[in-house]
């Protein structure tokens, strides 16, 4: 059912129109063709990211429960995680920043195309939902949830967190800079989904979190610091709340400058929902950089 699965979400990204830049940019795809990895609900690393991640950080299963499912034990589900890679274009033409009133600013391709990528993600998980409802399988998505929302107070960290569940998937590690480094680079973005359809496992070549960062490998690479206008990352990892300002800042600036053509998103933060916003990015960490758009470690 996984290649099924497969192709019905490849012919979805290179039909949808929700996977198209704006004309201005050419109206090319955004994203190449997906990658997946499914992992048991029941897997224990689950349960370790409430201390990793947050006390609040939810299980497959309390996911599920939550969404009104049918009680399951936790053997019984699947969680599902797709990478969604930058095309080409958007890779290489995101090297070229610019600066405007000392505010590095990304190329405006990354920006929309960033800033579409919320409504396709969406999108992609509703069509997953629909695809095993039809096979009589269950299905919700963490991103489509009540119960996902960003926890502020303290430290900044999600409900239910994309990357986190990337990597119980067996789809790539940890950076330096906090991307996930897939075998098609970090310059991605992720959703997941849960289901009760038997698919079967994907495992994890590591538990190694940092496998796949040439800098936590062997100490040969930091260039994810020194492209970082914040200074959000050194050597002892990287600081969101450096980051997450910074990134207030580009939003303001792109915002005034494209603001016609983006497309709101609408967070919950700390429970609560909050008026809509044209997030963009930043992503300078994931440009130029040996991750980009591959496993870097996979050569050595």
């Amino acid at each position: 059912m996984i290649d099924e699965l497969y192709q019905f979400l490849t012919s979805f990204f290179e039909t949808s129109k929700l996977n198209r830049l704006h004309e201005n940019y050419g109206g090319g795809k955004i994203f190449s063709n997906p990658k997946i990895g499914v992992a048991s609900g029941d897997d224990p690393i689950f349960q370790k990211f409430k201390e990793v991640v947050g006390s609040e950080h939810l299980t497959p299963l309390e996911l599920w429960l939550g969404e009104g499912q049918d009680y399951l034990k936790a053997s019984d589900l699947r969680v599902i995680s797709i990478v969604f890679p930058f095309v080409d274009k958007i890779r290489k033409e995101s090297r070229n920043v610019k600066e405007l009133l000392r505010v590095i600013l990304p190329a405006e391709i990354y920006s929309v195309g960033r800033n579409y990528a919320n409504a396709f993600k969406k999108e992609t998980c509703r069509k997953i939902i629909d695809f095993f409802k039809k096979k009589s399988y269950g299905a919700v998505a963490g991103m489509l949830s009540d119960s996902f929302t960003i926890i502020a107070k303290g430290r900044f960290y999600s409900t239910w967190s994309e990357r986190h569940i990337a990597f119980a998937t067996g789809l790539g590690t940890f950076s330096l800079h906090e991307g996930l480094i897939t075998e098609v680079g970090c310059n991605i973005r992720l959703t997941s989904v849960v289901t009760d359809a038997p698919l079967k496992i994907t495992p994890r070549k590591s538990d190694n979190p940092y496998g796949n960062c040439l800098y936590y490998s062997n100490g040969t690479c930091k260039m994810c610091v020194e492209k970082c206008p914040a200074k959000a990352i050194t050597e002892k990892g990287h600081d969101k709340v450096k980051c997450y300002e910074y990134g207030r800042k580009v939003a303001r600036k792109v915002v005034a400058r494209i603001g016609t053509i983006l497309k709101p998103h609408i967070r919950r933060v700390d429970g609560k929902l909050r008026p809509a916003t044209f997030p963009v990015g930043c992503a300078f960490c994931q440009f130029g950089v040996p991750c980009m758009d591959k496993n870097p470690t996979s050569e050595l």
